[in-house]
């Protein structure tokens, strides 16, 4: 329960909520409405919403990675760029804290200086007033560096929002994998419902599998059983024959907030996937366009306010040291 510590917390808290205020389409969500506007309550709302369950399992996030066949570039790219802003930011804060800490060794050690002018002033008479006045403005140089640290964690904080920033872009570069790898596997499904389809027809069986076995060691099916599995095949396959072509379709299937519930079938399905992925992928390049420019301007004027304060602080010393001087010349 440090001061300092609740208050940064409470800034970032502030600036957090802010992020989500000035968003388009996060500012008329009615859980965020209840969350400003109701002590008790919201919470039971976030939880109807069932947000948490619908989160895609970690296992299947990292399977969905690996085996996706026809990653789409762009999210390849972003992937990789994410990746590398969040290692370039994490070093950056690794330099400034190494800095801060030598930095503020040296400002301390000014505070030696402080005390050495002060004891020797008690033993001069003509250089007293001097010495005194001197060590006097070592004390607050060395008492100064406290305010400049704290001033220099809230443009840390600044950075380090860009971290969480990071990992989200990574989150939807995840989630684009995952609706490839359902739409893959449905693919993969279909492809394989019409070689049954082909291997009931013509009585062949092209490659090993647990049916050509058991036919060979129980026998063929009757024909019925042959033509009752063709004809439920054959209904699925008909349901789309070009399903697959959907994803080239330039128009968007899903419109934004659309309650679109996934029809039956395997066709269907497929077509269903590919109309969400389409859409998410519009929305989504909305979204990361809009983050560019937001951390284009944010990171701009983070990195310009440090180098001001630097500047100033810089300024700070040679001013401390000019009146030590003047001090010196008056003894």
């Amino acid at each position: 329960m440090d001061p300092d510590f609740v208050e940064r917390r409470r800034i970032g808290l502030e600036n957090f909520l802010l992020r989500v205020a000035s968003h388009p389409v996060l500012c008329h969500d009615k859980i965020f409405a209840s969350f400003l506007n109701q002590e008790n309550g919201w919470k039971d709302a976030l939880n109807e919403a069932g947000l948490q369950v619908k989160t895609d399992s970690r296992l299947k996030s990292l399977s969905a990675t690996f085996r996706v066949k026809n990653p789409d570039k762009r999210f390849t790219e972003l992937k990789h760029y994410s990746d590398e802003l969040q290692s370039v930011i994490s070093h950056l804060l690794r330099v400034r804290a190494r800095v801060a800490d030598r930095l503020y060794g040296v400002y301390k050690v000014h505070g030696n200086y402080g005390r050495v002018f002060s004891e020797w002033s008690a033993i001069e008479k003509e250089m007293g007033d001097g010495l005194q006045s001197a060590g006097h403005h070592m004390d607050v140089y060395a008492a100064s560096i406290d305010d400049i640290l704290e001033e220099e964690e809230h443009y840390a904080d600044q950075l380090k929002e860009y971290l969480f920033y990071a990992e989200a872009l990574r989150a939807v570069c995840r989630k684009h994998e995952l609706m490839q790898y359902d739409l893959e596997m449905s693919a993969l499904d279909l492809a394989s419902k019409k070689q049954q389809c082909e291997e009931l027809a013509t009585g062949t069986v092209r490659t090993f599998s647990l049916k050509g076995m058991t036919s060979k060691l129980f026998g063929q099916e009757t024909p019925e059983q042959r033509e009752a599995k063709m004809k439920l095949l054959e209904e699925q396959i008909e349901e789309g024959q070009e399903q697959v072509k959907v994803q080239n379709e330039e128009s968007r299937c899903v419109a934004p907030g659309t309650d679109f519930r996934a029809p039956t079938g395997m066709s269907t399905h497929i077509i269903y996937i590919n109309c969400v992925c389409r859409d998410f992928v519009q929305n989504a390049w909305l979204e990361i366009e809009r983050f560019k420019d937001q951390k284009n301007r944010d990171l701009k004027e983070a990195l310009i306010n440090y180098a001001v304060m630097q500047i100033s602080m810089c300024k700070k010393g040679i001013q401390v040291w000019t009146n030590a001087k003047e001090c010196f010349s008056k003894m």
